[in-house]
C-alpha cells in the first residue's frame, strides 16, 4: 500500500514538474518539443489554451491508438493528458501570466531549466506504471502496424509533427533539437534516482522489508 501511495505521489508531482519544464521552454522562446510546438501553434491560430489543445489532441490520439492497436479505449491515458493540460495552463495562465523574458542569458537559463524539468518530471511519473501518454502509445501503434522499429517509428512521428508545427507557426528552435536528443538520457538519469528515493521512503515506513 505504501509503495502504491508513493508511486501515485511521484506520478502527480511528476506531472506538475513536467508541465513546469514545458512552460519554461515556452517562456524561453527558443523552441520546445515537437508535440508541444504543435499545441502552442494550434493555440495561437485557433485560440483556446495550450492545455486545452493537449487534452483535445490527446483524446484524438487515444481514439486512433484504439483502432490501430485493436484495443480498448485507454481511459487511464485521459488522466495523464488532463493533468498535463491542467498543470501547463496553471503555470502559463496563473503563475507566469504576462511574464516575458527578453535577455538572451535568461532565455538560455529557462531553456536549461525546462529540459531538466521535463526529464525529472517524466522520470518521476514513470514510477507509477499507469496511464501511459497517448503520444508514446501512438509510437507503439505505428510500430505494431508497420513493422518498423520503435526508434524509427518515434523518429518518424517526431519529424512529421515538427514539420506540421513549423508550418502552423509553432515555436521550433534549438530547444526542439535539445529536447529530441537530450530528454532520453535525462529521463533515465532521473528515473533511477527517483526509484531509489521511493524505495527509501517505502523502507522507512516498512522497516521489516
Amino acid at each position: 500500500m505504501k509503495d502504491l501511495m508513493y508511486s501515485i505521489m511521484f506520478y502527480v508531482f511528476g506531472m506538475l514538474t513536467l508541465s513546469f519544464g514545458i512552460t519554461m521552454l515556452i517562456l524561453s522562446d527558443l523552441g520546445v518539443g515537437a508535440w508541444d510546438a504543435l499545441f502552442v501553434g494550434l493555440s495561437n491560430i485557433f485560440g483556446m489554451t495550450v492545455g486545452t489543445w493537449i487534452f483535445l489532441v490527446g483524446i484524438v490520439l487515444i481514439i486512433i491508438n484504439k483502432y490501430l492497436l485493436q484495443s480498448k479505449f485507454d481511459y487511464s491515458a485521459v488522466i495523464t493528458i488532463f493533468l498535463i493540460g491542467l498543470f501547463i495552463d496553471f503555470w502559463l495562465l496563473v503563475v507566469f501570466d504576462g511574464v516575458m523574458v527578453t535577455e538572451m542569458a535568461a532565455r538560455i537559463g529557462l531553456l536549461g531549466l525546462g529540459v531538466l524539468g521535463m526529464g525529472a518530471g517524466i522520470g518521476m511519473y514513470l514510477q507509477l506504471d499507469f496511464a501511459r501518454n497517448p503520444i508514446d502509445n501512438l509510437m507503439m501503434a505505428v510500430h505494431y502496424r508497420t513493422g518498423l522499429s520503435l526508434a524509427v517509428s518515434k523518429s518518424g512521428l517526431e519529424i512529421l509533427i515538427m514539420i506540421i508545427a513549423f508550418l502552423i507557426g509553432g515555436p521550433i528552435g534549438i530547444g526542439t533539437v535539445i529536447v529530441a536528443f537530450g530528454i532520453g538520457p535525462l529521463v533515465q538519469f532521473f528515473f533511477k534516482r527517483t526509484a531509489k528515493v521511493k524505495a527509501l521512503l517505502v523502507n522507512r515506513w516498512n522497516p521489516s522489508t
